[in-house]
């Protein structure tokens, strides 16, 4: 007993020396890797309001946009709050599948495209931050890739509050409807985001942010359209489990929507907040928090509700959401590949603005 308890603490010990030789190793893997530089060492369009430092040099290897991950700069928690966010999802994913079936039950269909959605936005998210700054073909491409990755989530939003958290009254009157707006909706708000971003080169930021907030305002007040009824006419004697996490879901999504449209933290103190502090940080943090109540929202409705949803949606309606969520991502993706052509156009150097 002693000797195998022994070899136990062996192995803890041999696995600390381990972590800490970690950063000896990423330091041995890029002996040389450069040091931040200031905004007006970058494009216009790379640039933050009022973030002032932290930005990475452009046209490095690949190997320094990925181990930047562990450097210190204005893009490090972006990165890393969405990539947390990415694995807790992953785990709820893993959870889930051990009680629900994804594979036979149709009717779990649109919780398991609201997990894989949430997956997408995360990872792509990821990508956009930790890979943008490579170069500015690569910044276009990745913060394209980043809005598609918005839009379907916004899909996958709108199928989880239409199928499992409708009410009867309003699922009479927009049943055949609802999912084709909400289609609609979120390959509008690709577009609105990737147009914001190709002419955000020679026209002031808020033009960006006009284009991202006004479509994605509207996708939102469409598909929580479900929910919000919901939470109007709910009561403090219904018991009803999931209306909790509907009201956090919609309080984190506001908070988020509040610090993407407006740099608060950044304008207040200026220059102090281009590593922590920033408002888009604040924004991952609270839309990784919205995703999370959603998601045990639509659970708790999926698992409470079921007469409900069974008697108001046919045998074949989350075949169809499927489908449509195909759908969403093919026209994202036909979005992304025509403004891309539009943005090589912009960084040719012939059309480059000085």
């Amino acid at each position: 007993m002693t000797t195998i308890v022994m070899e136990r603490i062996g192995r803890v010990f041999i696995s600390l020396q381990q972590i800490r030789q970690v950063p000896q190793m990423l330091t041995n893997a890029a002996p040389s890797m450069p040091g931040t530089i200031r905004d007006t060492d970058v494009p216009y369009y790379f640039r933050e309001r009022y973030v002032c430092t932290g930005y990475r040099p452009l046209h490095q290897n690949w190997r320094y946009y990925f181990l930047s991950m562990f450097q210190r700069h204005n893009e490090t928690i972006n990165i890393w709050t969405h990539l947390l966010a990415f694995l807790v999802f992953l785990v709820k994913l893993r959870q889930l599948s051990e009680t629900v079936d994804f594979v036979g039950d149709a009717h779990s269909w649109p919780l398991l495209i609201l997990i894989v959605s949430s997956l997408i936005y995360s990872a792509f998210s990821v990508a956009a931050h930790l890979l943008g700054g490579k170069s500015e073909l690569y910044h276009y491409t990745f913060f394209y890739l980043d809005y598609v990755g918005v839009a379907q989530y916004q899909y996958g939003s709108a199928v989880v509050h239409f199928y499992y958290a409708i009410d009867e009254s309003l699922h009479r009157y927009v049943h055949g409807i609802f999912m084709p707006a909400a289609t609609i909706f979120s390959c509008l708000s690709c577009l609105g985001c990737c147009y914001g971003k190709y002419r955000n080169h020679n026209l002031p930021t808020w033009v960006r942010k006009v284009g991202q907030v006004v479509p994605s305002a509207v996708a939102y007040t469409w598909d929580s359209s479900p929910v919000a009824l919901r939470l109007l006419s709910w009561s403090t004697a219904s018991n009803d489990p999931a209306i909790i996490y509907h009201f956090g879901q919609v309080a984190f999504f506001l908070s988020c929507a509040f610090f993407f449209s407006y740099p608060l933290l950044e304008r207040c103190f200026p220059g102090r907040c281009d590593f922590v502090g920033q408002s888009h940080q604040l924004f991952h943090v609270f839309l990784s928090c919205c995703t999370l109540c959603q998601i045990h929202a639509s659970h708790l409705d999926f698992l409470g509700r079921r007469e409900v949803y069974s008697r108001l949606h046919g045998s074949g309606d989350a075949a169809v959401f499927v489908g449509l969520y195909g759908v969403t991502l093919v026209v994202c993706a036909m979005i992304v590949t025509f403004m891309l052509r539009k943005a090589k156009k912009v960084i040719d150097p012939k059309h480059k603005s000085k």
